[in-house]
């Protein structure tokens, strides 16, 4: 289900929707809504993230477990070659 909701746009903004809806043969409604609907998921996955990142720092802190830079470099410069190593093990 939809509801409406209602935005206030400065002019020049507005004129930037209108004409991006008319080059795409849209609506500024559709352009607009899309638009909030990228910008909510793209939000979301930057805010999972970023929870992902602080858990990660808590458990560091907790165990002290780590790979070095040095390590993750040298595993990911194996990548899609023939001599691929495996991820690193991380260590006190």
């Amino acid at each position: 289900m939809a509801t409406a909701t209602s935005i206030k746009l400065d002019d020049e903004l507005k004129k930037r929707v209108q004409h991006l809806a008319e080059a795409r043969r849209r609506t500024s409604h559709w352009i607009m809504r899309e638009a909030v609907a990228q910008y909510v998921e793209r939000e979301e996955k930057r805010e999972a993230f970023r929870q992902d990142t602080f858990k990660a720092w808590e458990e560091f802190q907790a165990t002290g477990l780590h790979a070095t830079t040095e390590e993750v470099d040298k595993w990911l410069s194996s990548w899609g070659s023939e001599s691929e190593l495996p991820a690193p093990i991380c260590h006190k």
